[in-house]
């Protein structure tokens, strides 16, 4: 049984040593939780266990403490994918919800398994999801004074292998700040979340870039044919060289292995495979 999970790049909440303290000891805690978890639920239970846990903390940007897009909402995207019965299920710019990734989960048994926007909310609230205000002081005075793009990147995620051998992946996010409204990030699609039976992947960065590049389903496929996870990671995050892609991943295969990466410095993550390991 292994775990990865990652919250964004760093330079999504600033570079001050406060602030990296302050993820590192959040993912730390919220990978333990996340291990325990695992211990007795499914891969697909816990990786959304664990990005509501994501979700909830004000340091990440998904579900509370999420960028404010250019007309002054916050639009939520997440989505799920169970690598055992290849069912993806996810909600695109859904607003006024506390944890998107259990609207996702919802979906899975959903015969219309993707929603967006006005669709996602009215789904939302007849299943039980009440109204939520997930805006944060931080993130309206951040929208108020325009900070600059280099901040605004940020997403969570989580890719599980439970004790059956199964795999599964989830990620949320709250986009980038400022978007346009009606911008698809890469999220809450397959380009960056997608597992199978041989490997799990889910991405953050410019999901401009995610969804070029076809990331998530790329890996995965290549693991599928028999490349190793750090070959396919290298060799996808190759091809993104030419539009300089902005994307990092966390990954697991069935057969344990464990692998992070990314195109630009840092993204914040942090694994149990037989102990805690976190960014430094």
């Amino acid at each position: 049984m292994k775990i990865i999970i990652h919250g964004g790049f760093f330079s999504e909440s600033g570079t001050n040593q406060e602030v990296k303290h302050a993820k590192q000891e959040a993912l730390k805690q919220i990978v333990q939780q996340g291990y325990d978890y695992l211990q007795t639920h499914t891969a697909t239970e816990t990786v959304v266990y664990t990005v509501s846990l994501l979700e909830n903390n004000e340091l990440f940007n998904a579900g509370t403490g999420s960028q404010i897009q250019s007309d002054g909402c916050i639009r939520l995207s997440a989505s799920l994918m169970d690598g055992r019965t290849l069912k993806f299920s996810g909600v695109i710019n859904v607003e006024e919800v506390k944890n998107p990734i259990l609207i996702a989960q919802k979906l899975q048994a959903a015969e219309d398994k993707v929603l967006s926007g006005k669709g996602a909310q009215q789904y939302a609230r007849e299943n039980g999801f009440d109204y939520y205000n997930p805006e944060t002081p931080q993130r309206r005075q951040e929208y108020e004074t325009k900070l600059n793009d280099s901040i605004r990147l940020g997403t969570v995620g989580c890719v599980a292998l439970d004790a059956d051998g199964n795999l599964a992946a989830a990620t949320s996010t709250g986009g980038k700040g400022f978007e346009m409204p009606g911008r698809v990030s890469d999220s809450a699609t397959v380009a960056g979340n997608y597992a199978n039976g041989v490997a799990a992947i889910s991405c953050t960065g410019v999901g401009e870039d995610i969804v070029s590049g076809g990331v998530a389903t790329k890996i995965v496929t290549r693991v599928s044919d028999g490349m190793t996870l750090q070959r396919a990671t290298e060799k996808t995050l190759t091809e993104m060289k030419p539009f300089d892609g902005f994307v990092g991943i966390i990954g697991l295969t069935a057969a344990g292995d464990v692998y992070y990466a990314d195109t630009h410095p840092y993204m914040v993550w942090a694994s149990y495979d037989e102990n805690i390991k976190v960014f430094s």
